[in-house]
C-alpha cells in the first residue's frame, strides 16, 4: 500500500514538473538542462548559479520560471557601484519620532535573481552570505528571517574579465549546484526566432504555489536511496579529497575537494533527478547525471591541471571512472 502511495505521489510530481516545463517552454526554446537545474535546485531547498555567455536566455530563463510560479520574484542587477546596504538594507532615520528603522532591501523576497553577480565587489557578495546559509538577514541590532521558500538564482558571464570579481569559494560551496550553459544548435536557433523575433508578449500561466512546491519536495523526500547508493555518493566525494586518495592518479590534479555539502546536495539531486524520471527509487546513473553539476564548483584545482588546461569536469570525469558502481 505505502508503494501505491508513493508512485501515486512521484506520478503527480512528475505531471506537475512537465506542466512547469510546458510554460517556461512558451518562451525558452532548448536549454533542458538550465530549466531542469533551476526546478532542481529549487525542489532540493538550494540556490542555483548559471553561468554562460551573453545572450544564452539566462536571465529569461530565471525570470520565466518566476512567472510560473505564485511566489514573489525581484531581480538585482549586480554592478560595480553596488553597496552591501542596496541588497539587504538599512537603518534609516525617522524625523517624526525620533528613531531609527529598518527598512528592507530586494533580498526579501521568495526568489532573488542575482544577476551577473560577479560585476559586484566582495563585500557585496559576502553580504547574500547569511542569506544564503542561513535565510536570514542582519540589519542594525536585529536580525530579520527571509520570506519561505527562499532561493537566490544567480547568473554570471565567464568570458568577460574587465570589472569582474571571482566568487570566492565559500559562497560558491553555498550554491546546490553550478550550469554551464551553451549555444543552442541551429534548428533551436531557427526556432529561437520565429518565437522572439516580434516583441509580442508570451503569458505564462501559474502552475506553482507554496503548497504545491511543498508536494514537489515532499515528493522528492519520499525517493528511496538504497544503502548501496548512500555508499557510492559518498566514495564520489571523498574521492576528491588528496587526504584520503592519495593513491589514486588524478588526485595531483586537486588542490582543495568537494566539502560534505556536496555529499548532501548529491544525495538531494540524485533523489530529484529520480522524481524527474518518474521513478521511487535513486539509481547510480542519476547520482552520476547530476555530479558534474553539484561538484564542479566545490574542487579547486591544482597548478598541474591548469598547466595541462584540464577543467573540473575532466577530473570529475576521472573521479567516475575510478569509483566503483554498485
Amino acid at each position: 500500500m505505502e508503494n501505491r502511495e508513493l508512485e501515486r505521489k512521484v506520478n503527480d510530481a512528475k505531471k506537475l514538473l512537465n506542466d512547469v516545463k510546458a510554460e517556461v517552454s512558451k518562451k525558452i526554446v532548448g536549454q533542458v538542462p538550465m530549466i531542469d537545474g533551476l526546478l532542481m535546485g529549487i525542489i532540493a531547498g538550494g540556490h542555483v548559479l548559471v553561468e554562460g555567455v551573453p545572450g544564452l536566455a539566462k536571465t529569461l530563463a530565471v525570470r520565466t520560471l518566476s512567472e510560473a510560479l505564485t511566489i514573489d520574484f525581484k531581480r538585482i542587477q549586480f554592478t560595480p557601484d553596488l553597496l552591501p546596504a542596496d541588497l539587504t538594507g538599512t537603518m534609516i532615520y525617522r524625523q517624526q519620532t525620533g528613531e531609527f528603522v529598518a527598512r528592507k532591501g530586494p533580498v526579501f523576497t521568495n526568489i532573488v535573481l542575482a544577476d551577473e553577480i560577479n560585476r559586484a565587489p566582495a563585500k557585496v557578495q559576502a553580504a547574500l552570505l547569511e542569506s544564503m546559509a542561513e535565510k536570514q538577514v542582519t540589519i542594525g541590532d536585529n536580525t530579520y528571517s527571509l520570506p519561505r521558500p527562499f532561493f537566490v538564482l544567480a547568473t554570471q558571464n565567464p568570458i568577460e574579465q574587465e570589472g569582474t570579481y571571482q566568487l570566492p569559494e565559500a559562497q560558491l560551496d553555498r550554491f546546490v549546484m553550478k550550469l554551464k550553459i551553451d549555444y543552442p544548435s541551429a534548428a533551436e536557433e531557427l526556432e529561437i526566432l520565429k518565437k522572439m523575433g516580434s516583441e509580442n508578449d508570451i503569458a505564462i500561466n501559474r502552475v506553482l504555489n507554496t503548497i504545491t512546491l511543498d508536494q514537489l519536495r515532499k515528493a522528492a523526500e519520499s525517493i528511496t536511496v538504497d544503502e548501496r547508493i548512500e555508499k557510492y555518493i559518498v566514495s564520489i566525494v571523498t574521492a576528491s579529497r588528496a587526504t584520503d586518495q592519495k593513491h589514486l592518479s588524478f588526485i595531483r590534479y586537486i588542490e582543495y575537494g568537494a566539502s560534505p555539502r556536496a555529499t548532501i546536495y548529491l544525495y538531494r539531486c540524485a533523489k530529484v533527478k529520480a522524481l524527474f524520471e518518474g521513478r521511487t527509487f535513486v539509481l547510480p546513473e542519476d547520482v552520476k547525471a547530476v555530479a558534474y553539476d553539484v561538484l564542479r564548483h566545490r574542487i579547486v584545482l591544482s597548478y598541474e591541471a591548469q598547466a595541462e588546461e584540464l577543467s573540473t569536469d575532466d577530473v570529475i570525469k576521472d573521479i567516475l571512472a575510478a569509483v566503483s558502481v554498485p
